[in-house]
């Protein structure tokens, strides 16, 4: 039973799908993950999964380029022939099930992981028009299913046609291990901190995320600190660059801590935890926020409005709102008492939705729907 999973890059594999292939192993299943390497296939390797690098561009945009990668996967599935082909993201679902088609594998799950770059903040244009095209094209194979993380995804999709009801399955995120992401009492101690964990990109909200920290300088300058916890990412076009970012923060009140591999130490030691994107699948550094039991202020936009029950475990607000933003965290900074009991919260809820375990059991309970 060969399963290939197909993501775009290895890094974005091992935080948000490793816990799939390591169980469909177990399970039997031959399984090879499809990506691009970026240094990190031998770690892949280790948990007895096979590797093959593909070189996908996330932000490619020459017509030639994007054609010979559909092609090479063609290749690819045509010479390999696997049984079922789990894709993750929209790009990789779109290239991997024209591919797919054309090798003639009908056995396919597509994880629709968010809309991406040209589903966010009302864009519009050439590129989403292509994109509409060749999702037409792409899943028009009636045993494809469809795993979406969010209804508002779930929606776009019906409207345009792409899906029916028993091709759609509603997974919350990639899930988190709450055996590890335990819950643990945020520091009492000043100063505060306010963590921003994401890639640096402008659909994320870094901005205003920044401004409404600098709205709240005057009155927490000596209580608060405001962290950023993230890379650029130069393949997204949405990127903040980094002259961009230390032009805009001061190093003591406001500081970037960059890419952090061990993500739980971040969180413990945060008290609030602050996520203004525009649009998400849902948030993984929500969902590991939750598990830690921290209170959680967001945007009321799909995918982040489904880690935050407004006023129970966190904040919902408006898109764009720096002065929302700002006196939600206000309210939080000012009582203990609030960030204890939102925290408890946010805990009982990820236990509830967001554990690993779930999503893994969902995801080979689709696996299975399949006639292998």
């Amino acid at each position: 039973m060969k399963l290939f999973i197909v993501v775009n890059v290895d890094w974005f594999f091992l935080s948000h799908r490793l816990p799939i292939a390591v169980a469909a192993k177990m399970q039997g299943y031959d399984v090879t993950i499809v990506s691009k390497d970026t240094g990190r296939r031998e770690e892949i390797e280790k948990y007895g999964l096979k590797f093959i690098d593909m070189p996908f561009s996330r932000s490619g945009t020459n017509v030639r380029t994007e054609l010979a990668t559909i092609y090479k996967l063609f290749r690819l599935y045509k010479s390999h022939k696997p049984h079922l082909l789990h894709h993750v993201t929209l790009k990789i679902a779109i290239y991997g099930s024209i591919a797919a088609k054309l090798a003639s594998i009908k056995r396919i799950v597509n994880a629709i992981s968010g809309l991406g770059y040209n589903f966010t903040d009302n864009r519009s244009g050439f590129i989403q028009r292509i994109l509409n095209k060749l999702m037409k094209i792409a899943f028009g194979n009636g045993r494809t299913h469809f795993i979406f993380q969010n209804q508002d995804d779930i929606t776009v999709f019906k409207n345009l046609n792409l899906v029916s009801d028993n091709q759609i399955s509603l997974i919350k995120g990639s899930g988190v291990d709450l055996n590890i992401y335990t819950q643990k009492p945020a520091p009492h101690e000043t100063p505060i901190i306010v963590l921003f964990a994401a890639r640096m990109l402008v659909d994320k909200g870094v901005m205003e995320f920044i401004d409404a920290a600098r709205e709240l300088k005057a009155s927490f300058q000596d209580k608060a600190r405001f962290i950023l916890a993230g890379d650029v990412d130069h393949e997204n076009l949405a990127s903040l660059k980094k002259e961009d970012i230390e032009k805009v923060i001061d190093g003591q009140y406001i500081t970037w801590i960059g890419f952090q591999k061990n993500m739980i130490n971040i969180l413990e030691n945060a008290a609030i935890v602050v996520l203004p994107s525009y649009r998400e699948g849902l948030p993984k550094s929500l969902i590991e926020a939750a598990a830690v039991g921290r209170p959680i202020v967001t945007t009321n936009v799909p995918g982040c409005k489904e880690c935050v029950i407004d006023g129970f475990n966190g904040f919902l607000v408006p898109l764009k709102s720096t002065v929302q933003l700002s006196l939600a965290i206000r309210k939080l900074i000012n009582d203990d008492n609030l960030r204890q009991t939102m925290g408890f919260n946010s805990r009982s809820l990820a236990e509830k939705e967001f554990s690993v375990q779930s999503v893994v059991d969902k995801t080979l309970g689709i696996y299975k729907t399949f006639d292998i």
